[in-house]
């Protein structure tokens, strides 16, 4: 039994075959107690004075003889032992080698079924499921480094031909590093389609805002009197700021379309929505500037309609006033009138620099092509209109008063 070469073909034999050996060591153990004695008991007759049933030197020979014996099976049984173990080594190293190939396998299955998703959500699971995968594979790295260790330490030792071991240790390598250097190109291309997604995902977004932005400022609202489009005007100030502001993210995305990988950046579709994005952004940006001008437009006519209706009430009243007005023949009424008239000619000379405010305003108007310069020049024909009547009015009561003057001045000099 302790001599046998069968040292197992597998590990579960090896283990089997230990287990047994173990049975052996213990029976070995056992019958070492037994001799002992015995042999403790022969000696004894060995060392009799006088009478000696058999020859001392015989007994010694037969105790000595069973002790070699014993010896050499104990030898045989440690020798035996190594063996086994050596051997369950070398299975347990080819049983982890196996394991690990197994493992490299399905992996490998895994990354040629895996895609790189088609759309940022899929793509980002993915990309947390393999970064699962990265740590079971420096899990299992580490495992190998282990058994590559254990195979060494067995080729060190030269107990078994060191063909198989090599052979095996180095087909493990190939392929653990063919498996690593897939995963890296699989990670690289998550990598590139996340890139696009989120790229393609920003673009879309800045496309979104951009829509929203081009039916706020192409709005037809310009309000109805000067409070309503002071306020729109500084709304779209704000707006006008905000998309000064996106001038940069549109300006980057050709230089972000360059980062991205080949096969992405190379596409027709994402190249004509980069062109898309920056005729989208310069048409707002266009019709941005439009709408503050059409917003001033309407503020200045606002304004006008305003400064106009406050001139007309004063050649309301002064109208009123100067047709009403009788020139007095007596001087001491006259001259009250005449001093009244003095004060007036203050307030014309005022509102007559209104006027021309309001002329020149009507001008810039009309000459920027607004579209309510018919209205416009309407109402400045009829403020001019009317007051060019007060002047004619006002003409007409300084002739009667100057002429009052003279025939009161000359009946005093008479």
């Amino acid at each position: 039994l302790l001599v046998s070469k069968d040292l197992g073909k597998h590990l579960l034999e090896v283990e089997d075959l230990l287990q047994k050996h173990g049975l052996l060591e213990a029976d070995i153990s056992a019958q070492t107690e037994r001799v002992q004695a015995l042999n403790a008991a022969a000696l004894k007759f060995s060392e009799l004075e006088g009478y000696q049933p058999c020859d001392p030197q015989i007994i010694c020979n037969r105790v000595n003889h069973v002790q070699t014996c014993l010896e050499e099976l104990e030898e045989l049984a440690a020798k035996r032992r190594k063996e086994l173990e050596d051997s369950r080594q070398l299975w347990t190293f080819f049983q982890e080698m196996e394991e690990a190939e197994a493992w490299i396998r399905e992996k490998e299955k895994i990354l040629a079924a895996k895609t790189c998703g088609r759309d940022l959500s899929s793509v980002m699971t993915l990309t947390n499921k393999h970064k699962t995968m990265l740590g079971e594979l420096g899990n299992r790295r580490a495992l190998l480094h282990q058994t590559m260790k254990k195979g060494e330490k067995i080729l060190a030792k030269k107990s078994f031909s060191s063909v198989g071991i090599q052979e095996k240790m180095r087909e493990v390598c190939l392929r653990w590093k063919k498996l690593e250097e897939v995963t890296g190109l699989h990670q690289q291309r998550l990598e590139d389609a996340l890139n696009f997604f989120q790229f393609s995902a920003e673009t879309d977004d800045l496309v979104a805002w951009l829509q929203d932005m081009y039916r706020i400022v192409s709005s037809d609202d310009f309000g109805h009197d000067d409070y309503s489009s002071q306020a729109l005007l500084r709304k779209h100030r704000a707006v006008v700021d905000e998309v000064e502001k996106h001038r940069a993210a549109v300006l980057s995305l050709r230089k972000q379309l360059a980062l991205l990988a080949p096969d992405h950046r190379q596409g027709v579709d994402v190249q004509i929505r980069v062109v898309e994005v920056e005729q989208l952004y310069g048409e707002v940006a266009e019709v941005a500037v439009l709408r503050t001008q059409w917003l001033q437009d309407a503020l200045a006519v606002y304004r006008m309609f305003s400064e106009v209706h406050a001139c007309e009430v004063w050649v309301d009243e002064k109208e009123q006033w100067l047709e009403k007005m009788e020139v007095p023949e007596e001087l001491d009424e006259v001259e009250v009138v005449q001093h009244r008239f003095e004060s007036l000619d203050q307030e014309m000379n005022s509102v007559m620099g209104r006027i021309l405010d309001v002329n020149q305003v009507v001008q810039q108007l009309v000459d920027g092509g607004h579209p309510s310069s018919d209205e416009v020049r309407s109402c400045q024909d009829h403020l001019n209109s009317r007051w060019n009547r007060v002047v004619e009015l006002v003409e007409s009561k300084k002739s009667q008063l100057s002429s009052v003057l003279k025939i009161q001045n000359f009946l005093l000099e008479c």
